[in-house]
């Protein structure tokens, strides 16, 4: 049972992180890949350490940097979104 969820979230993992590469134009799609990504590993995580039985407050600190994360993305989509007119990495230069 245990080899059979550890299959599947290396699969999320692995399809999150095509679709990060992939799909690179779009800041909205990158920000949900990512999410995708950090529910995987959350997932991983959880499983581990209930499989050794230590302590789920690594959990909590992982929960609590994955949404500081999130809205960190978010506001960068805003503004972007605000300035910018769409989510497009084409449509700003650095200059």
């Amino acid at each position: 049972m245990m080899i059979k969820n550890m299959s599947i979230i290396i699969i999320m993992f692995f399809i999150g992180n095509m679709i990060f590469v992939s799909k690179h134009k779009h800041l909205l799609i990158i920000l949900l890949s990512l999410e995708f990504i950090i529910l995987s590993i959350f997932f991983l995580l959880l499983m581990m350490l209930s499989f050794v039985e230590y302590d789920m407050y690594m959990l909590m600190v992982f929960l609590v940097f994955s949404v500081c994360e999130g809205a960190l993305g978010l506001s960068i989509l805003v503004s972007m979104i605000r300035t910018h007119g769409n989510d497009y990495f084409q449509s700003f230069s650095l200059l």
